[in-house]
């Protein structure tokens, strides 16, 4: 099948889909003519699957020899023998490179290969030998690339030259440009701007700390607050949550914590598939007697069972994860939560004294009367429903919790994009305070990022709220400190849509497919005047382009980084607050490339030349000028360039580890809840969407998802044996998904459907392709984080469409 056969399987797709695009003029030969909106739609939708998913009984056990070939095979494929097996080599240790993935910290004592399946194929991914050159645009127009899978557009591989295409002047391909035409044009494009405000600045989890420090220095020096990033997308609850209870927005444990822990409770995380590296440390925990409870709607392997690769042990009998396993409905998390608090109050109350630590409630807390009340006066029967956990069961995960003195709550992007993710975040903390579960070893909570410097990137100033310190740090640079609010994500795509921003600049990341409703961010991008994307690999986004469309190639993690002819280092913070280097190694993939803190450089010279007294290229010239400006004016990274040097980096003080709570009352805060409605009308189910095991984040690496049992096919959707014979369909039927959210409906069409074990009235589908689905105007309360993990949808059989 060519690329022109599958663009029109993917239009007739489009149009059965029921787009709300402009009406299609006609050319004069009477040719339908798309417009600019339908374009982007089309272009973002991307293909649609031919064929059927193979499905076979998934895995019941993570880890083993099977990640080992997996990895080792996809590092050999992409990099070749040598550098790929000196890419792993370096992967994570002390004077190497962090890995790219996840944000899960680094032992101590590390192992020569100090990595996991899903890391090795990060880093093979960066280190791949194919080349996304000028010739592959020359080629291929925008049309035409937009019309293959993801996968094969990462399957390019590194971009080397910047590339341009002027959509508004009726190009088709992208062209290379020079760097200093590139900053030119940027420079222009963003002074012609009305105002400042009329720009926004995306910044992916990839991005170091110097980079990104650089980068918000630079946006508001230009004027704006319009700093919109990964966090609004997957961990906004968590922050927000955490800051408004016990006065800081990070977990509090450390990785030595999870060697003190009694229990620990692992909530909507999948981590054999989002933070593998995670399972070392539950399988250690686990073996020494720590109790695990496992908290999630789908049956996930990792939480099954774990055979580590290094063990030879483990590869004859894996370890089991888990003590307890709570397929909890999508959506029924706070009711899950205040059960579990309600059956510890009925066993203090038969023992005064041995459950609820009161003495840490009476001089640490307040809110405790309030919650209580709350918890005492619900029914057993609403927490049953709502939550689709038997009482035997909740009862069961409070004996554990009774019993254990230090308690370890972990969870990920399964409790925070909800429409109440701010309070599933509080109910885990509300859980906590009864114990005394925060600031004591073994115990605490511990939201785990799924990028590698997403919460680095947040504590050196990108955000779209002014932070405390810049302003000392403008007075002193002579460069404005805007006070407004700027854009998050969600505010972004709106203003983009109403052409109230009319440029986006993203530094790394997947704007069109991380973001939620495909179709609406496509027009959005496609209303801007100018698009500009700094990146390593192709991706979709680049094919949703303004007016200008500008991809700026840069240089990746594992990666020599050499300014003034001088070998550089980047620094990234880990999920526990661990700020470290990271210093790449392998040759560039092009001499064209350029760092990340280099470009952002340029780019602040080149825009804002005689306004502030920064010199920009002066630090980007020595990455440890950049250190010194932060260790100056961020609190706790004083003395920065020395101790980031030492072995293992340093820690960031978080005052809630040490019962410190910074929050007006200063102490921590109980919080009350009301149960979520998750009523449905008759025929529809509640949807999350998941992650496969072969891809990062927006990243397709196969169409594959092996601890699943499917193959060959991305465009499933997974569903209780029940519900699909409750509604008339069959297993391996193709299906229209439709999505409802206040009387409007999105639509994706050629989903399979999958058997598998998860609970009635809730299903599965993998982002980004079941994004379309969800609502830009669905978010959390307070966060805005998009609500990806609980959409209502009804499913319309379409099988006969396509034979």
């Amino acid at each position: 099948m060519d690329s022109r056969d599958t663009a029109r399987m993917r239009e007739q797709a489009m149009r059965r889909s029921g787009a709300d695009g402009d009406i299609c003029p006609a050319d004069a030969d009477g040719a339908i003519r798309p417009s600019d909106a339908e374009r982007a739609e089309r272009d973002a939708l991307g293909p649609v699957e031919a064929g059927s998913p193979v499905v076979t009984v998934h895995d019941k056990a993570a880890g083993g020899l099977e990640a080992v070939t997996s990895a080792l095979r996809y590092a050999i494929e992409q990099a070749g023998i040598q550098r790929g097996t000196r890419s792993l080599l370096r992967l994570n240790q002390k004077r190497g490179f962090d890995c790219p993935g996840c944000a899960w910290p680094d032992p101590e004592h590390r192992a020569v290969a100090e990595f996991c399946e899903n890391g090795a194929r990060a880093v093979a991914d960066e280190a791949t030998t194919q080349r996304a050159d000028p010739t592959l645009f020359e080629d291929w127009s925008i049309e035409d690339l937009a019309a293959q899978s993801d996968q094969w557009l990462n399957a390019r591989g590194r971009l080397t030259e910047p590339m341009l295409v002027r959509r508004g002047a009726g190009e088709t391909h992208y062209h290379a440009v020079s760097w200093t035409e590139a900053f030119e044009i940027v420079a222009r494009e963003l002074r012609a701007l009305p105002n400042p405000d009329h720009a926004a600045f995306y910044t992916s989890g990839r991005a170091s700390n110097e980079a990104a420090f650089l980068y918000q220095l630079f946006v508001r020096s230009f004027g704006t607050n319009n700093l919109p990033d990964c966090s609004n997308l997957c961990h906004e609850s968590s922050g927000a949550g955490m800051k408004a209870t016990v006065g800081v927005g990070k977990g509090t444990v450390l990785l030595e914590d999870f060697d003190q822990a009694e229990a620990i409770f692992v909530i909507g995380q999948n981590p054999g598939t989002n933070h593998p590296r995670m399972l070392s440390a539950l399988r250690s925990a686990k073996q020494r007697g720590c109790k695990i409870v496992a908290i999630n709607p789908l049956r996930e392997a990792a939480l099954l069972k774990f055979a580590h690769p290094q063990k030879i042990g483990d590869l004859l009998r894996p370890v089991d994860m888990n003590d307890l396993y709570l397929q909890v409905r999508v959506g029924g998390d706070v009711a899950l939560l205040k059960g579990i608090a309600k059956a510890l109050f009925a066993r203090d109350d038969a023992a005064p004294g041995t459950v609820i630590d009161h003495a840490f409630i009476t001089s640490h807390t307040v809110g405790f009367e309030a919650f209580r009340r709350d918890v005492e006066q619900a029914e057993w029967a609403d927490l049953v429903s709502v939550s689709g956990i038997s009482r035997d069961a909740i009862e069961r995960a409070a004996e554990i919790a009774a019993r254990s003195k230090a308690t370890i709550v972990c969870w990920a992007m399964g409790i925070t994009q909800h429409k109440n993710g701010v309070a599933n975040v509080q109910s885990i903390v509300n859980l906590l305070l009864m114990q005394g579960n925060l600031g004591k070893p073994g115990a605490g909570p511990c939201p785990v990022r799924g990028h590698s410097n997403v919460q680095g990137d947040r504590t050196v100033g990108i955000s779209e709220w002014l932070p405390k310190w810049f302003p000392r740090l403008a007075e002193a640079l002579g460069c404005p400190a805007p006070q407004a609010t700027g854009y998050g994500s969600v505010e972004t795509l709106e203003a983009m849509h109403e052409g109230h921003v009319r440029a986006l600049v993203a530094l790394g990341g997947n704007f069109l497919s991380a973001n939620p409703d495909t179709r609406y961010t496509a027009r959005a991008l496609s209303r801007c005047r100018l698009t500009v994307h700094i990146a390593t690999k192709l991706n979709r986004a680049h094919l949703v382009p303004g007016e200008i469309g500008l991809i700026l190639p840069c240089l990746g993690r594992t990666e020599r980084d050499l300014q003034d002819g001088l070998q550089q280092f980047v620094s990234v913070e880990n999920s526990m607050g661990i700020v470290h280097r990271s210093e790449g190694s392998l040759s560039p993939a092009s001499d064209h490339l350029l760092s990340e803190p280099r470009i952002v450089a340029q780019l602040a010279h080149a825009t804002l030349a005689g306004t502030t007294k920064i010199d920009w290229l002066g630090l980007a010239g020595n990455y440890d000028r950049i250190r010194d400006l932060i260790a100056t004016y961020i609190p706790g990274f004083e003395n920065y360039n020395e101790r980031v040097r030492a072995s293992g980096g340093f820690l960031l003080p978080n005052s809630a580890r040490d019962r410190r709570f910074d929050t007006p009352s200063g102490k921590a805060h109980f919080t009350v809840h009301p149960l979520p409605n998750l009523d449905l009308a008759p025929g529809q189910l509640w949807l999350t969407t998941v992650r496969a095991h072969d891809q990062f984040n927006t990243t397709i690496y196969a169409h594959d998802d092996r601890y699943r049992g499917i193959h060959d096919h991305r465009r499933v959707i997974m569903m209780n044996p029940s519900d699909i014979e409750r509604l008339g369909l069959h297993a391996g039927e193709r299906v229209e998904i439709t999505s409802h959210f206040e009387g409007t409906e999105r639509r994706a069409p050629s989903f399979s459907i999958v058997p598998y074990d998860i609970p009635e009235g809730s299903a599965a589908a993998y982002f980004p392709e079941a994004n379309v689905l969800v609502p830009w105007n669905s978010y959390a309360d307070i966060s805005k984080t998009p609500t990806s993990k609980r959409i209502a949808i009804s499913l319309r059989s379409e099988t006969s469409d396509y034979d």
